[in-house]
């Protein structure tokens, strides 16, 4: 009966993702199908940690977070757990060998976030690392199941993409997280005299990454590669948008790709599969 809990759990993963995030859920079904459930199992334990730091305001932040904590590294252990988001992660971090600093990392900035307000370079760093690229690293112990010497080659790469996707997001989310959660990512920049020139600035160096990850994405494994270029072209179709709006925009809007561009991405994605041109 213990199959019928791990499968329970990891469903609990999939729900999760699929209810918080469509765009995500959409890429993950994109990927071969002996890739998608542990991937689930990861978004579904950032997912929840992430709650805990930006929704459960009425809660004493600091001890949920403190007591998820403690339940992670014990269901990674004893490897189970009777919260099935801890047990469906525990399963694929044990299974895929996923190196412990990489949580160690995501959960100290969260840990930051029940704190910091504004951010340093060294600091904005350390938080694009813990809370984005090591996720993407992650993904990527599985997406190369157990093959150190890819995992090593697609390190940096994974890094930029996950550096290039969180960046977005705080752009997008500028208005949200300063004036509901007090929060300003970008080093440098003040959100009441936001600039021409603090926009152009950021966008360059997320052009960086984008570059960059493209340069890896085409070396992943064939079961990983198309679902991870479609979420890239959906991110980079974002960035896009941004980038045609000028700062006081950002600031009073959250810019979206509406259903009917996802689809356009899709089918665009899907024609250069078909022509091998990823």
């Amino acid at each position: 009966m213990i199959k019928l809990f791990h499968q329970v759990s990891q469903e609990c993963s999939r729900i999760t993702t699929e209810l918080y995030s469509t765009s995500f859920s959409s890429s993950i079904r994109l990927l071969h199908k002996d890739l998608r459930t542990p991937i689930f199992n990861i978004y579904g334990f950032v997912r929840f940690t992430d709650e805990i730091v930006d929704t459960f305001h009425d809660f004493d932040k600091v001890k949920l977070l403190a007591d998820f904590k403690k339940a992670t590294y014990e269901a990674i252990e004893q490897k189970i757990s009777l919260n099935p988001i801890l047990h469906s992660f525990q399963l694929t971090v044990n299974e895929y060998n996923i190196d412990h600093s990489l949580i160690d990392a995501f959960l100290k900035s969260m840990e930051m976030d029940l704190g910091k307000k504004q951010y340093d370079r060294n600091g904005y760093e350390e938080y694009i690392y813990g809370s984005a690229e090591v996720v993407g690293l992650m993904c990527l112990y599985v997406f190369c199941n157990g093959d150190k010497n890819s995992y090593e080659q697609l390190k940096p790469y994974a890094c930029s993409l996950g550096s290039a996707f969180q960046k977005v997001n705080f752009l997008r989310d500028l208005k949200a997280d300063f004036e509901g959660l007090d929060r300003m990512y970008f080093p440098g920049c003040d959100f009441s005299n936001f600039t021409q020139e603090d926009k152009i600035k950021i966008e360059q160096d997320i052009q960086r990454d984008f570059d960059h990850a493209y340069e890896g994405i085409v070396q992943l494994p064939l079961k990983a590669r198309f679902g991870v270029y479609v979420a890239y072209k959906y991110y980079l179709s974002l960035f896009k948008k941004i980038k045609k709006l000028q700062p006081q925009k950002i600031l009073d809007t959250r810019v979206r790709i509406p259903d009917h561009g996802k689809v356009f991405i899709l089918a665009k994605a899907g024609f250069r599969s078909q022509l091998n041109l990823l």
